[in-house]
């Protein structure tokens, strides 16, 4: 929850997070689902790790069907007063005028981070630790979810009271009832529309309103529909996430805004507030905590690690190079470097960074996921394609929740394509871990494209564009799901033709003469596709005259030093491509990138002898 007190700035130019943490000792303690680190004592930190996992059951009794667990750790840094604080918050509010945070949480792809002052004020002095689990329970959905509901809903469950037998949900908010009751409210239609970048989002006057609202109308509504028995929060949940504006679809939900504003003005006004109550018990066995003290260089590595995802990169960079001085193999170090790099876009300086960082400690999922992504987008070179399966295959097994190393293994596979079957389980897997990542039901659907099972990749297309979160996605899902259609269709009237001649030519053979049948089966196609038996050959030169058609044909020209040389694939997934001295582009496309490239192209020679042929692999050269 967000507090309005103003405390000093211990601020000295970029030198003010190690200057603040010179004299400080740090401590750990781990859960079974969460790492606390603090600087404070070892009652406060292991009070912290006991209320997120006492947060984390009432959740799962509250939403039993709801992720609560995430597939790469949640860190919870703690730390003791509002100065160590803003050492690390985000810099948008450090200007004068900014709400004064007293939590946040920092959700990315391969990590979860929540940042907590511990001398916040206030009746539930754990209210931050509330209000931020919630927010990560919804992160799945803040892409759709209206901003007023995810922080209404986080100020609603913020103020849990958990007791020894029972649990107390939705209890009011005193300090939220008096700002309202003192100030003018925003009009429904400004407080719906307010997003991220919204002033009412991030300045002190007018967030304090913002966030005060966003909890009384949450909390009318999730009481009204529990008193009433009716779901009208919940159609309005599922207007937004079908793409209906938060306006248009509160309208639809809650009926006439300004009937609604009146009432919610009557229901702040009240003097009796209704709670939910939780009846069981929410043990946590303290005995499995574990708690080591940290030095300040393994302190300092995961708050670098901390502001280099919350974007202050100079100040991450001043503390890792204090790190690095001090203790030259922390792993920790070397991976933040590596994603600092990565995200700059110096790929070969990122993965020099992470590849000592697996050197260093093999025990460690991300430096060896980052480590094989990063040398997969310079293309699968066969000399490095041992490491890269070998750091995918370690971090699928140091970590068998985090998704996207099952999905980058499953890409490699179809890249290479080889163990096809295991790239389908892994890609299923993928999914499976995160049901809701688009990206992961496009990569499935091109290894079972690569498997010959378009039937099978229509269908994951079909469930990938009902996820699309915005108009660029989906048209993407749909350009792929109309190729891989069209090679379907082409697949079923090739098996037609070949059954109709098939039954002609038994037809035929029934109805002649044992002399007059044919001795022969019909001619031998031009280096037909499916014939991969040929004699093999490698030809070097450059590639010219190429030409795509749906779903995924490719022909093309070698122009070498002896004579030019037509090739072609039915399925350019099925070619292996590697590089040799270059870099391949991020978006890399064959059908757009090949044209004028040199290249060593190995391939099945056509059966007739005609110098053509199919293509085997592609190897790119300077």
């Amino acid at each position: 929850m967000f507090r309005r007190t103003l405390l000093a700035l211990c601020v000295m130019a970029g030198f003010a997070v190690v200057a603040c943490a010179k004299t400080e000792s740090w401590l750990e303690v781990r859960t079974p689902h969460f790492i606390v680190l603090s600087n404070s004592s070892e009652k406060q930190a292991r009070h912290v790790a006991d209320q997120f996992e006492r947060m984390r059951t009432v959740f799962h009794k509250e939403f039993p069907n709801a992720h609560v667990d995430a597939g790469s750790p949640i860190i919870v840094i703690a730390v003791k007063d509002k100065r160590d604080f803003q050492a690390l918050e985000p810099e948008v509010y450090l200007a004068k005028g900014q709400l004064n945070l007293s939590g946040l949480f920092l959700r990315a792809a391969d990590k979860n981070y929540v940042l907590l002052r511990l001398d916040a004020e206030g009746e539930h002095p754990y209210a931050t630790v509330y209000h931020e689990y919630t927010h990560f329970i919804s992160s799945g959905a803040e892409e759709w979810v209206p901003l007023w509901l995810n922080e209404g809903l986080a100020e609603f469950y913020q103020n849990t009271e958990i007791k020894e037998k029972e649990v107390l949900l939705g209890e009011p908010s005193a300090e939220n009832l008096l700002l309202l009751r003192q100030n003018r409210m925003l009009p429904l239609t400004t407080l719906l529309a307010v997003d991220y970048n919204s002033p009412y989002y991030h300045e002190e006057n007018r967030g304090s309103i913002f966030y005060a609202e966003s909890w009384a109308l949450t909390h009318y509504l999730e009481i009204k529909d529990r008193q009433e028995n009716t779901e009208h929060l919940l159609d309005y949940v599922k207007l937004v996430s079908s793409k209906v504006d938060a306006v248009t679809a509160a309208t639809r939900a809650f009926g006439d805004l300004k009937s609604l504003e009146k009432e919610l003005e009557r229901y702040v006004s009240q003097g009796t507030f209704f709670h939910f109550q939780m009846p069981g018990f929410t043990e946590v066995d303290a005995s499995a905590f574990k708690v080591d003290s940290l030095t300040l260089t393994q302190a300092d590595a995961v708050r670098a690690d901390f502001l280099a995802y919350n974007q202050r990169v100079n100040d991450s960079r001043a503390l890792l190079d204090r790190v690095l001085q001090e203790d030259p193999s922390n792993v920790a170090a070397h991976e933040t470097m590596g994603f600092l790099a990565f995200r700059e876009g110096k790929l070969e300086e990122a993965e020099k960074w992470y590849e000592q960082a697996v050197k260093l400690d093999s025990q460690n999922f991300l430096a060896h996921y980052y480590y094989a992504s990063i040398a997969m987008r310079e293309g699968p070179n066969p000399s490095r394609a041992t490491q890269i399966e070998a750091s995918l295959r370690t971090a699928t097994k140091l970590n068998p929740s985090f998704a996207p190393a099952f999905d980058r293994l499953a890409t490699f596979y179809g890249m290479q394509h080889k163990n096809l079957d295991e790239a389908h389980l892994l890609s299923l897997r993928a999914v499976e871990l995160d049901p809701g990542n688009v990206g992961f039901r496009l990569n499935a659907a091109n290894v079972l494209i690569a498997m010959e099972r378009p039937k099978e990749a229509i269908v994951v297309l079909q469930n990938a564009m009902k996820l699309a979160s915005n108009p660029e996605q989906a048209a993407a899902i749909q350009s792929e799901l109309q190729s891989v259609q069209q090679y379907q269709a082409e697949r079923e009237r090739e098996e037609q033709e070949s059954r109709e001649s098939s039954q002609q030519r038994q037809s035929e053979g029934q109805s002649s003469s044992p002399d007059e049948r044919p001795q022969a089966g019909p001619p031998v196609p031009d280096h037909p596709e499916d014939d991969r038996h040929g004699p093999r050959r490698t030809v070097k030169g450059t590639l010219r005259d190429l030409q795509c058609s749906p779903p995924a044909t490719m022909r093309l020209k070698v122009e070498s030093a002896a004579k030019p040389v037509d090739l072609r694939t039915r399925n350019y997934y099925k070619v292996q491509y590697s590089v040799l001295n270059i870099t391949l582009p991020d978006d890399f496309n064959p059908c757009r990138d090949l044209e004028g490239m040199r290249a060593k192209v190995e391939y099945f020679e056509g059966l007739n002898g005609s110098g053509g042929g199919q293509i085997i692999s592609i190897e790119l050269t300077k």
